[in-house]
């Protein structure tokens, strides 16, 4: 692997990974640390390559390079099995990680993720596809517009998954989001219909729920975990 992950880890238990969103860090999560490892979770919150103060290395910028990264990761820190709670493209990470590495997820939790660009309304994405197409005009001259272009790239590109395709995860499922997510509600519905035996959890509020409604996010997700 090119790279290195920075992370950072609070707690003994049961490892449960932590994927940031798209232009994010680990510092997404600072109103879950403290409340999952209370609950008796080793809480790991890593920095995606490229993100934060992991390099952004070499390899393809793509969520199945991410999902790549992640194995990758877990090997390195002799973690055999975890839970997964991903957020927007996190959530697309630990979709696509849920699918190629079945034996390595123990439950996955996907918060405002998509199957594709159909799943996210069009007065966020509409923006998104512009300011990509803007971007990649100057990526040649530019590091600034090259990053950005990158970035934008995840969103206009990734991760194309089918309907189908999630048939086959077979992981203990949470799918949450918010009420009024940039992600149409019908798209999240798709994606916890597909998923054998998913639960659904809808939140008051925006894309953004774990920032801002931690107590309730936080509180689904660990009667989730605890769960039978």
């Amino acid at each position: 692997m090119d790279i290195v992950h920075y992370f950072i880890q609070q707690g003994e238990g049961e490892p449960l990974i932590l994927l940031h969103g798209n232009g994010e860090d680990n510092s997404y999560f600072d109103h879950q640390m403290d409340t999952f490892a209370a609950a008796g979770y080793r809480v790991i919150a890593i920095d995606t390559r490229g993100h934060g103060t992991t390099p952004r290395g070499t390899a393809p910028f793509t969520i199945r390079q991410f999902a790549d990264d992640l194995l990758g990761f877990m090997d390195l820190q002799g973690i055999a099995k975890a839970h997964l709670l991903g957020f927007s493209d996190g959530g697309n990470i630990a979709l696509v990680f849920a699918l190629n590495h079945p034996e390595r997820v123990d439950k996955l939790i996907l918060n405002g993720a998509n199957l594709d660009t159909s799943g996210v309304k069009r007065k966020y994405q509409i923006p998104i596809e512009l300011g990509y197409r803007m971007t990649k005009l100057f990526a040649r001259r530019s590091e600034d517009a090259l990053r950005k272009t990158e970035l934008l790239g995840l969103m206009v590109n990734d991760p194309n998954i089918a309907p189908a395709e999630l048939e086959r995860i077979f992981a203990q499922t949470l799918v949450i989001a918010g009420t009024n997510d940039m992600i149409k509600e019908t798209h999240t519905r798709l994606i916890a219909e597909h998923i054998p035996n998913a639960k659904l959890v809808l939140i008051e509020g925006d894309h953004f729920i774990a920032n801002k409604r931690p107590e309730a996010f936080n509180s689904a997700v660990l009667e989730f975990l605890k769960s039978a």
